[in-house]
């Protein structure tokens, strides 16, 4: 096989290369978990997230979000692990599952140049 530059790549770098890439399902899966990024007001709850545990009044006040739209988005979040919640009375307060999901985002940030 050829690559760009009109060499033939050799047979261990094509293995490497076909034993490094994941399977399908774990491809997918990772997908999923980056296009949770990909909407803004997501990304914002994530911030305040990362910064102290809230609940949606919280985060509805902190964001400008109508209460509804902030609870729409903590489901999504929810049910992709990013965030886990507790119940205080009434009261539900959420924090991010763990901090790798705010080393993502520095590391966004960082690629970025901010």
């Amino acid at each position: 096989m050829r690559n760009e530059t009109g060499k033939d790549l050799n047979v261990e770098t094509l293995n490497i290369i076909k034993n490094y890439i994941p399977s399908n399902g774990i491809i997918s899966d990772l997908c999923e978990f980056y296009d949770i990024f990909s909407d803004v007001t997501r990304v914002k709850i994530i911030v305040a997230l990362a910064i102290s545990e809230l609940n949606v009044n919280d985060i509805a006040n902190a964001l400008n979000l109508n209460q509804t739209t902030a609870s729409h988005q903590l489901r999504i979040l929810r049910d992709a692990r990013i965030v886990e919640y507790r119940r205080d009375g009434k009261n539900i307060y959420y924090k991010l599952i763990n901090k790798y999901i705010n080393d993502i985002l520095l590391t966004g940030v960082i690629y970025l140049g901010f």
